[in-house]
């Protein structure tokens, strides 16, 4: 179940509102004691979390969770911190690293052969609560439940990315849905990376990023990123980015540049936070967070408050 970008903030008794993590989304599989974490799109992550596939096995019972791994910088979710874990596909590897992660639970969709789908959320929310034994890793979302408004502007000024409000009546279904919406305090989507530029002065691996996103079959143009990035994410991405090259732009539309640019099959799927959109559909002072392996390219389209 996916929320709905709004431009509401409201504050509503039959709406719950939970704090926005900015991490990666994660389905919960437990039978007769073997744990499988999946990716949005069906990729198991088992071997880059393996503490969370520890606590989870050492629960009881069978159950489909829904939930975010997140990593932080502070007090704050880092996707960028968390970039350094979603790459490692070692178990070993992964338990050695220094980012800590955690699993936030905040749905249950079946539990002891039970379908909760049609359970009203806030049933399901109190089904989860009593569920597991929750210690790090495992955290439970908490919520609130009508301050809606009072909740957002406390999120943005503790810099979070934001609030998502559910419909405390609310059934679990699959795909988008207005009965979950997103109040965001900063803008931030996924974008299809289709090419690069050089890199100028004492920058090596590429300048900026050429990023758009899908509208039907058309890869629209929505302009250059080249703020973000440190010097491992230079070096890693500049090798992607150099296998996939290729000799034509992959944007159906937009006024491309045509300077120092590299033109990439458009595979690859990056996070973007930026200011506003500009009038032309261009992004203004969009700065790179980090790569998405759980987003297919075809599938990243312009989100817009609805």
């Amino acid at each position: 179940m996916l929320a709905t970008l709004t431009a509401e903030r409201f504050s509503d008794a039959e709406w719950i509102y939970e704090r926005k993590l900015d991490g990666v989304r994660c389905l919960v599989h437990r039978t007769d004691g073997r744990v499988s974490l999946y990716s949005r799109n069906r990729h198991e992550l088992n071997d880059s979390y393996p503490e969370l596939v520890d606590a989870l096995a050492a629960q009881e019972g069978d159950f489909v969770l829904d939930g975010e791994i997140v990593a932080f910088a502070g007090h704050a979710t880092s996707f960028a911190r968390l970039q350094q874990r979603m790459q490692v596909n070692d178990p070993d590897k992964a338990r050695r690293s220094t980012v800590a992660v955690y699993l936030y639970l905040f749905d249950v969709l079946r539990s002891d052969g039970r379908d909760l789908t049609g359970v009203e959320l806030r049933d399901r929310k109190g089904i989860l609560r009593r569920l597991l034994a929750y210690a790090d890793p495992l955290r439970y979302t908490a919520h609130r439940n009508r301050d809606g408004v009072a909740y957002w502007e406390h999120a943005c000024r503790h810099g979070w990315e934001g609030v998502i409000a559910k419909r405390a009546d609310s059934t679990y279904t699959s795909g988008r849905s207005r009965n979950w919406l997103k109040f965001k305090c900063v803008i931030a989507q996924e974008f299809v990376i289709g090419g690069f530029t050089d890199p100028q002065g004492t920058r090596s691996g590429f300048g900026a990023l050429l990023v758009g996103y899908y509208e039907g079959d058309e890869l629209r143009y929505a302009g250059k990123v080249g703020t973000g990035y440190d010097q491992r994410t230079l070096d890693d991405l500049s090798r992607k980015l150099f296998a996939l090259e290729q000799d034509k732009p992959p944007f159906a539309t937009g006024k491309l540049p045509r300077l120092r640019v590299h033109w990439v099959r458009p595979q690859l799927v990056g996070q973007v936070a930026f200011s506003e959109w500009t009038r032309d559909g261009m992004l203004r002072h969009p700065r790179f967070q980090g790569l998405r392996f759980d987003k297919q390219a075809h599938e990243v389209i312009r989100e817009r408050a609805q």
